[in-house]
């Protein structure tokens, strides 16, 4: 990689981790563009070339964000010796929910958009060449096809697991609603496996 190359990769990456600390520390309404310039030790100019506005960064880094999670469910589940399919779906999902359980803040800050990272069209602009690690999609595809799942539209299939895990799992987590996330999974995985 060039070494101007290298400098844009470093600058986005500082603005992205400058702006999540703020985000999340003071709140998307109480951060402004000059703030996370002025952290990150960039000229403002520097973040227009990056980012359109502040939500524009937000977006960016939920969906970031959210498709890490779901990557590292997929690089944990490869260690696994779950055969099943609906299981396998049902081990992704418990590795997220545990990982925004531990992680109130990353959960307040994905909120309820967990699908960002998977279905938001724009993601793919933030994959590099060198990230081939295994997407949901082409897994969740491939895993039906082994299983001999004939769904009419898989994306559908995953896309409405994905948005009920996140909007109930929100409330669930942190306020508790309609119980505590530990009495609501097994309420969940069974609602998953009959979509399955």
């Amino acid at each position: 990689m060039e070494k101007s190359e290298e400098n844009k990769k470093e600058k986005e990456a500082k603005l992205l981790n400058t702006a999540f600390n703020l985000f999340t520390t003071n709140g998307i309404k109480n951060t402004s563009i000059q703030d996370i310039v002025d952290n990150a030790g960039v000229a403002k100019g520097t973040f227009y070339l990056y980012f359109k506005d502040k939500y524009d960064i937000r977006d960016k880094l939920i969906e970031k964000t959210s498709k890490n999670l779901f990557v590292q469910a997929l690089n944990t589940l490869e260690n696994s010796n779950i055969n099943s399919f609906e299981e396998q779906v049902i081990f992704i999902i418990n590795y997220v929910i545990d990982e925004l359980s531990n992680n109130e803040v990353l959960l307040q800050f994905i909120s309820k958009d967990l699908s960002f990272g998977i279905f938001n069209h724009t993601i793919k602009k933030l994959s590099s060449p060198e990230d081939d690690n295994e997407n949901l999609i082409d897994f969740f595809n491939k895993k039906a096809i082994e299983h001999n799942r004939k769904y009419d539209n898989p994306e559908i299939v995953l896309f409405t697991i994905i948005e009920l895990v996140g909007s109930t799992c929100f409330n669930s987590i942190l306020h508790k609603i309609p119980v505590p996330i530990t009495e609501y999974k097994p309420f969940l995985y069974d609602v998953i496996r009959k979509i399955l």
